[in-house]
């Protein structure tokens, strides 16, 4: 069992932590079975979001008379304080609990600090005095803002996206992160579903003693994956650091991570699939993204008005309009292949 300390929080948990964004896609009774198994298998940190539509309310469910034996953290992405006060009421309701163990500021397009303006963390404050808040995070997908929060030490917590395709920036915010003694957080650990391979993305998050990831579930078979580290840990091999070399030789550069912030597009183009369908059908069965509902999807990008403004959203600054564009010409190019018409 290898276990990780969240920084100055004192949470100490196995270094396996249960991302829920996914379980909002499945029925209350696998949410709970999946939640419960998770728990059972030796998962203690549960990470789920106000935005994450009823990913709290199944939670709450699930562990509904067993809250103190869990760490939960949620989200929520107000920049009012009356949103906040709505947010956290609603959470708490969901959740079925009177505190949140970690409360987290939800992908910010700032760093907010008492006497922004915002009135936010000032909100945040009074509700860790009244005790409906232990301790205080913020997760996001700017290098800039994540810097700026590390440094004004006013988080416990940040949680950004790291997995074994990130650059040097990524790995200087974990470091950054372990000298303020905050805990580091690795949201899509998987890269959004690129990384297929778990034990070598576990193996390579396993060598910073302070990186909790998060592994996005909604299967029992993927759970058990996970939970299987627990008692086996995947150690680094060579065969493991071959395929993390190869897939940094093919991934690195710009690629859509499927985040979704650019998302909605005015015109109805599902951004954060269609811009990274050239690497979802080569890295996932192809046929699941050739049967005619995916087709539609792609075809949406003939409607693109390249208005801009799904670039401008882009936590990566990548162009998102030509990156679709590329795809698209690539997904007609299988198509022809296989004999399909669009």
């Amino acid at each position: 069992m290898v276990q990780v300390r969240l920084g100055k929080t004192e949470i100490v948990v196995d270094k396996n932590g249960f991302g829920a964004l996914p379980i909002q896609r499945v029925s209350e009774e696998m949410a709970e079975k999946l939640l419960l198994r998770a728990y059972e298998g030796g998962m203690r940190f549960f990470d789920t979001a106000r935005f994450y539509t009823d990913s709290e309310k199944k939670m709450g469910q699930a562990f509904k008379g067993m809250r103190e034996k869990v760490y939960i953290a949620t989200k929520t992405a107000a920049v009012t304080p009356q949103d906040f006060w709505k947010d956290i009421h609603t959470s708490l309701e969901n959740l079925q609990t009177d505190y949140i163990d970690l409360y987290q500021f939800h992908n910010p397009s700032f760093c907010p600090k008492p006497g922004d303006g915002s009135g936010v963390y000032e909100a945040m404050l009074e509700a860790k005095e009244k005790g409906m808040v232990h301790h205080i995070g913020i997760t996001n997908h700017r290098l800039a803002v994540a810097k700026e929060a590390i440094e004004s030490g006013l988080y416990e917590t940040l949680q950004f996206p790291f997995c074994y395709l990130a650059s040097e920036k990524e790995l200087e915010l974990v470091q950054m992160c372990k000298e303020a003694d905050m805990g580091f957080i690795a949201m899509k650990a998987l890269s959004g579903g690129l990384i297929t391979n778990s034990a070598a993305a576990y193996a390579y998050l396993a060598q910073f003693d302070n990186v909790l990831p998060i592994w996005g579930v909604q299967r029992s078979h993927e759970l058990e994956e996970f939970l299987s580290y627990i008692v086996n840990p995947p150690a680094m091999t060579p065969q493991l650091q071959k395929i993390i070399e190869d897939d940094r030789a093919e991934l690195a550069g710009e690629f859509c991570r499927g985040c979704g912030y650019c998302m909605p597009c005015p015109v109805g183009i599902e951004i954060n699939n269609c811009a990274r369908m050239y690497l979802l059908l080569r890295r996932s069965p192809a046929r699941l993204q050739l049967t005619e509902e995916v087709q539609a999807k792609m075809k949406k990008i003939e409607e693109c008005l390249h208005c801009g403004k799904c670039a401008s959203k882009c936590p990566y600054g990548l162009d998102t309009p030509a990156l679709l564009q590329r795809n698209y010409e690539d997904y007609k190019a299988v198509l022809k292949d296989r004999s399909l018409v669009l």
